[in-house]
Order: C-alpha cells, then structure tokens, then sequence
C-alpha cells in the first residue's frame, strides 16, 4: 500500500520566493526560503541594516468575548492582566507538567479581545491545546485566523526608518512590545507590532493573505528599504540571528521535555497567579530546590563548530548533556551553541567540552545571550 505524501503548505509569497531564486526547505510541512544571497550576507544585512523576512507560516489564534481574559490566564503562564490595550508580552502555554507546549506572543486588542501568536511547526496541536483547555470556558469564542494573514518581519537598524516610508503612523512613538493599527502600502488597518526573532530592533505587520496583495507589499517593502542596504532574509539567517540573542526555539531551547525553570524563563512564569496550566508543577520545582539542570551558553575555544544534538562533556571526559542549538556566529565571528547542563557545570567561565566527530572539542561557558543590541542613543 503506497504511503501518503502530505503536500508542503504554502505561503502567499511562495511564488515571490521561487521569482527571487530562494533556496527553499521543508520546514515543519511549510515550503519556505532557508536563504536567498547566503546566510552570512542576510545576518549582516540585520544586524547592520536592515532585512525582511517571511514568517506567514506563524499561527494567530484570537480569544475574544467577555471570558476571554480569564481564558489566556489560565492558557498562559505570563500575567496577561497587566497588559494595556496596544501591548504585547512573551509568555508561553505549558502542560501541566511545566513543560512548553508553546512559547507565545499574547496581544492585547482590546478588553475582551486577544490574539496569541504560536510557531509554525506547532500550529494544529496548539489550536487543539486551546479549544481542549477552554473550549468550555464560558464567555469566550476561539478563532484560528492563521491563514488569514501574510505576517512580514522587517528586521534590523534602519526598520524603522524603512517602514515609515510607507505608512503615516508614527512608528517612532510604538515602543518595544507594543503595536497599533495603520495604512501601510496603501491597506487600511494593518496591524503594525514591534516586535521580532532576531534581537534587532523591529517590526512584524499583517497584511491581508492575498497573493496580489502579499506580492506588492512585499515588493513596495524592499524598496523602501533599498538605501539601506535591504535584502530578502530566510530562516537560515533567522536561526543565527536568534542564537546569537539566545531566543528560544520549540524542539531546541523549548519542548514538551523541558520545563519553565530549567529554560531560564521563570522571569515570565506568574507565579502569584492564582491558576494557570503548569502553574503547581512549577511550584513543586522550586520547593524541591530549583531545577536540576540549566540552559547554558557555550562558546568554542578550540576549532570546531558544535551542532544541534552533539554532546557536551564535562573538564574529565563525561557526558553531561547535549547542545540544543550550535553553529557559527557571523556578527559575532565565533562558534557559539546553547545546551542543557547539570547545574553544578553551570557555572560562567567553566569549561566543558563538546565532542564533535569523536573528538574533545574546548569550549567555555558564557553569560546569555551572546549577542544584545546596541542601546540607541539619547539626542539632547
């Protein structure tokens, strides 16, 4: 019996990716650009420029109605009761083992409305996850606009200035985490967040998924951006950028195998909440004396690029723990990874070993994130 082959989805601009020569990837079930002129020459182009990105394969579930409020708190670790309408914050659904059926984006649209932003490879299982924990929940509808929208990243330095070009919002008032609706190339209430995977300063609109009107936005962005050196970007770029800024990946960083505290995210995690899925795990974790292992930053101090899955060794040689993600850094020009070690290995500045093709390869720990953006300057 022959098997069945899933055709890869598509986003709206898969057509303009092919026109622009990407080199194109199964990602998650998504046909999307991994690079277009080389991974190297669009990470520089970001954190030096600026960039675009194609990031439609991302999912937008709204909770909307007078329950919905109480649906993302009890969906959410974060506390999405401080939010203003307009702001956006990090948080993430959890199992209620404490560990991540997703890291999310929860947007405040207004009192009764919001709109949490999942990962593309997670996109079905985190809709049924919110219909199967709410779904009963009174006051609230659950709606997937996933396809509804072509979502674009504009990355990068000069992001700001290259999107003003082409709306009348003023973008210099929108603070990190925030967003407002406005024209952009000519569409009425686009949403305008600024926000982004790339550790740069930034902004992710959605405009309607169309393939006409994707194509000409797309095309009306890197024109804009052209004086300053704008390339198309693929995911390639966008895995390096996010590495260096030690952003979290779901199946790397993240998973249903590792929990909150271990992650080094119980910054997000609200605690004093009275109740939110994962929440007693969590609690029991800290009550037992925190966790027992600890995202680390590793940086290679001999040749060797150490890759996702290889494994990272103790000063005499045991294995301790693999590395979640690796490869160079091209702003940073150094060879640099992430992994799960015992707390006691945890230390910055220890050193470790990842063993790459069968030999010890030195490597230091480092403080996280490798990589922050440079603070903008204050015009008196």
């Amino acid at each position: 019996m022959a098997e069945t082959v899933m055709a890869l989805r598509k986003t709206a601009l898969n057509a303009t990716h092919r026109a622009h020569k990407a080199k194109m990837v199964d990602f998650g079930g998504w046909d999307m650009p991994v690079e277009y002129s080389g991974l190297i020459a669009e990470h520089m182009a970001v954190r030096t420029g600026v960039g675009v990105f194609d990031v439609s394969h991302m999912g937008d579930i709204q909770l909307r109605g007078p329950g919905s409020l109480a649906a993302v708190q009890q969906l959410c670790m974060n506390d999405a009761s401080k939010l203003a309408v307009g702001q956006a914050h990090y948080s993430a659904m959890l199992y209620p083992n404490g560990t991540f059926v997703d890291d999310v984006i929860v947007h405040k649209l207004s009192d009764n409305d919001y709109l949490i932003v999942i990962n593309a490879g997670t996109r079905e299982k985190d809709v049924q996850w919110v219909r199967s924990q709410i779904g009963q929940m009174p006051g609230v509808h659950v709606n997937d606009f996933s396809d509804y929208y072509t979502q674009l990243a504009i990355q990068g330095p000069k992001a700001e200035a290259t999107l003003q070009k082409l709306t009348s919002t003023d973008l210099s008032v929108i603070k990190n985490y925030w967003f407002t609706w406005g024209q952009v190339c000519g569409l009425h209430n686009v949403m305008i967040a600024r926000t982004g995977y790339t550790g740069e300063d930034g902004f992710e609109i959605y405009v309607p998924s169309d393939e006409p009107t994707s194509a000409r936005v797309w095309g009306e962005v890197l024109a804009a951006g052209a004086e300053f050196g704008m390339i198309p970007c693929g995911l390639g770029a966008r895995n390096t950028l996010r590495m260096e800024s030690a952003m979290a990946l779901y199946g790397h960083e993240i998973s249903d195998t590792i929990n909150v505290l271990e992650a080094g995210l119980g910054r997000y995690a609200k605690l004093e909440k009275p109740s939110f899925v994962g929440r007693e795990a969590l609690l029991a974790v800290q009550a037992a004396g925190g966790p027992k292992r600890k995202l680390v930053g590793l940086e290679m101090v001999e040749r060797g690029i150490a890759r996702d899955g290889y494994p990272v060794l103790a000063a005499d040689g045991t294995r301790i723990g693999e590395v979640t993600s690796g490869s160079p850094a091209p702003f940073l020009k150094k060879n640099i990874a992430m992994a799960f070690v015992p707390v006691e290995n945890a230390g910055v500045d220890g050193e470790l070993a990842v063993e790459i093709r069968g030999q010890s390869v030195k490597a230091r720990v480092v403080a996280l994130p490798f990589y922050k953006r440079p603070k903008k300057a204050v015009v008196a």
